[in-house]
């Protein structure tokens, strides 16, 4: 097996017909053809009995037409090899030496009798043959066979054709003889014949001078060797063709000599094909596709799709595309990945933006009722200053959908650091200073009549600030070790497949560090569910406690349910649009439920029951101890009564005229502490 360079010829399969043949010898032979199905072509070098046999199988295994038979000059124009498979031969192309008949060979040769030609060995079994006779008792031929008679004359009681080759075997003696002679000369200028200078020349010398001769052959063609030995080829091109007019035979499409002239237009193929039969090992690879070359036939090959991010970098090789690229559609070059972003009419927007709109409308509404009505009771007992301050933390839990959602730059990704925690930390650090003063009033009532320390507004102010510059604080640093940046994230939505990879444009923020940012707020949380919890049992008019602790703990569950969303979807290719969804819903329910626990009853009563929007009396921190001290009561015989018992055991064990009635049970509405 081996590759032509200069004619482009390759040799896709090299097989050898055994010397002692059977049928299923050829029928394997052709099944190994059939191997590499595109390779058509097949160059015959074998005897008349081996391209019959070639051609029987071809005929058993149906593939008449399939093969494009190349006939050597053992094949050349005889009709022996395809006799009776005429039909398997069909567009056989086969050549023959140029050759001319010797004419006064002719003369010689038939002119040849057992007589005058005793001196070659092999005329007497040439005669035999020719004549189908026998010549003495032992001769190979039959018994049966009659006896020559040595009168019978060539060309006249036999066929004579001229074998094509004589004139090549007349040049070769010529070629020898010219040789010696100029060997002769050359060697031995002053004797004739051969000198010792001959008889020590060697093989060598003598092939040298074999490969200088030049003459003028028997046929009048000039007879020369190249470097390597071989005369000039000239030979005449052959095609077995089917004619209805004048039915099969050879006929001559070209020649060969120094150069290829071949009558495409003369030549007939099999099946009836008008254009040139292709023979190939293997068909062209498709775009986007490598040749995996089959070791030792360079002409075959297997087709392999560069797969994946790859593309076709040369005809053999597949390589992989940069990160931020693709296979373009037929993989022949790279393509940048698309970019993409949280769009405002994607769904996943839409729901967040419609939620935190109505939560921005009734936020505004319900700060612009507090506003009208700062002097009323109400307003005044829910604790103006922090009111506001929580307000303003619920504004900005809605404000921070619109930053999540936005294009990202480095404006937005600054904003979105900012304000990510801030809004939550605002409102868990009001809600913590509300339930933390609760909790201290009602402790220090248990204990003396004297008011705990850092219970007014200015005081609850400075320590709801203190609290929301830890925040600020932690964001200041995280500002200057890791300034706000931009990136484009293919790591995200880089599918298996390219087509579906896109690439993520957003801020520079990991998960960790939304976790962090958002862990100060949850811990604010988390301490106002504690407060929430220990102050549960005081009076339900007097403060707003309870509210605080139904908005805590649905606040608890509605973060519980968004840490394990937004951490197994970590690998999604939906990430960016699932996290920002659930953490921009979990802020907007988050400031929802503060709004509508907290803030709705008491607009309802504003701008519904003024009526009830009235000052009843004014406590002081005596009555605080009062309750403190009942309510201390009252947590132990809820304990040994059922529910509903113990106020009722209270007020019955209480005389209503005493100066301890008096003292202890107090209606604390609308109590500004």
């Amino acid at each position: 097996m081996f590759f032509v360079s200069t004619g482009g010829i390759c040799i896709a399969q090299s097989l050898k017909i055994p010397h002692d043949h059977k049928p299923s010898d050829f029928d394997k032979i052709i099944r190994l053809l059939l191997d590499t199905h595109y390779a058509r072509a097949v160059i015959l070098f074998a005897s008349d009995e081996d391209i019959r046999g070639i051609l029987n199988a071809s005929k058993r295994a149906d593939q008449v037409g399939h093969f494009l038979w190349i006939g050597s000059d053992s094949w050349g124009a005889k009709n022996s090899p395809i006799h009776q498979l005429e039909d398997a031969a069909v567009g056989a192309v086969t050549i023959l030496p140029k050759r001319a008949t010797i004419s006064g060979f002719d003369a010689y040769f038939t002119s040849r009798t057992l007589e005058n030609n005793r001196r070659n060995v092999w005329f007497a079994e040439y005669w035999e043959e020719n004549f189908n006779c026998k010549l003495m008792s032992s001769s190979k031929k039959d018994e049966s066979s009659r006896k020559c008679t040595g009168q019978e004359r060539i060309g006249i009681d036999s066929k004579y054709e001229q074998e094509g080759k004589v004139q090549f075997v007349i040049d070769a003696v010529y070629a020898m003889a010219h040789a010696l002679h100029n060997m002769q000369r050359d060697l031995c200028p002053e004797n004739s014949g051969i000198c010792p200078e001959m008889d020590l020349a060697g093989g060598k010398k003598l092939l040298k001078y074999i490969r200088s001769v030049s003459f003028n052959g028997s046929a009048g063609t000039s007879v020369t060797f190249n470097r390597n030995g071989d005369a000039p080829g000239r030979y005449d091109l052959f095609q077995y063709q089917w004619n209805n007019i004048t039915g099969p035979g050879y006929r001559v499409i070209g020649q060969w000599t120094e150069t290829l002239q071949l009558n495409i237009e003369d030549m007939q193929w099999p099946r009836g094909e008008q254009e040139i039969p292709s023979s190939v090992c293997s068909l062209p690879c498709k775009s986007g596709e490598r040749k995996k070359v089959v070791k030792g036939m360079p002409c075959c090959w297997h087709c392999e799709p560069c797969d994946g991010y790859q593309y076709q970098y040369d005809e053999f090789t597949c390589k992989l595309c940069s990160y931020n690229m693709r296979p373009n559609t037929n993989r022949t070059a790279c393509q940048p990945i698309p970019i993409i972003k949280l769009e405002w009419h994607s769904p996943w927007a839409v729901i967040p933006v419609f939620l935190a709109m109505l939560g921005i409308i009734a936020t505004i509404f319900v700060m612009a009722t507090f506003i009208r009505y700062n002097d009323t009771p109400i307003v005044r007992a829910s604790g103006r200053e922090l009111s506001y301050v929580l307000l303003t933390g619920i504004f900005l839990c809605y404000i921070i959908t619109f930053l999540m959602i936005a294009k990202p730059d480095v404006g937005v990704c600054s904003f979105r650091r900012i304000f990510l925690g801030l809004g939550m930390c605002i409102s868990y650090a009001a809600l913590l200073t509300k339930t933390n003063r609760i909790y201290r009033i009602f402790e220090q009532g248990k204990k003396s009549v004297t008011a705990p320390r850092l219970i007014s507004p200015t005081s609850q102010l400075a320590v709801t600030s203190s609290l929301i510059s830890v925040q600020l604080l932690g964001v200041l640093i995280w500002f200057g070790v890791d300034p706000p940046n931009i990136i484009i994230d293919y790591d995200e939505q880089k599918t298996i497949n390219p087509d579906l990879a896109r690439g993520v444009l957003k801020c520079d923020i990991t998960d960790l560090q939304i976790i962090c940012s958002l862990g100060y707020s949850i811990l604010l949380m988390v301490t106002c569910t504690v407060y929430a919890i220990k102050t549960r049992g005081v009076p339900e008019n007097f403060n707003e406690a309870k509210p605080i602790g139904f908005t805590m703990y649905t606040t608890c569950i509605v973060w519980l349910a968004f840490i394990p969303i937004f951490f197994g979807t970590a690998q999604s290719a939906e990430k960016l649009y699932i996290q920002t969804t659930t953490l921009t819903i979990s802020m907007n329910l988050s400031a929802s439920v503060a709004l509508g626990m907290l803030y709705m009853p008491k607009v309802y009563v504003i701008i519904f029951h003024p009526e009830l929007n009235v000052q009843k009396r004014k406590r002081s921190f005596k009555a605080v101890v009062t309750a403190a001290t009942m309510s201390s009561r009252l947590s132990h015989k809820v304990s040994d009564r059922p529910n509903g018992e113990a106020k009722t055991e209270l007020c019955e064990n209480v005389d209503a005229n005493s100066p301890a009635a008096k003292k202890k049970y107090v209606s604390y509405n609308d109590v500004e502490i």
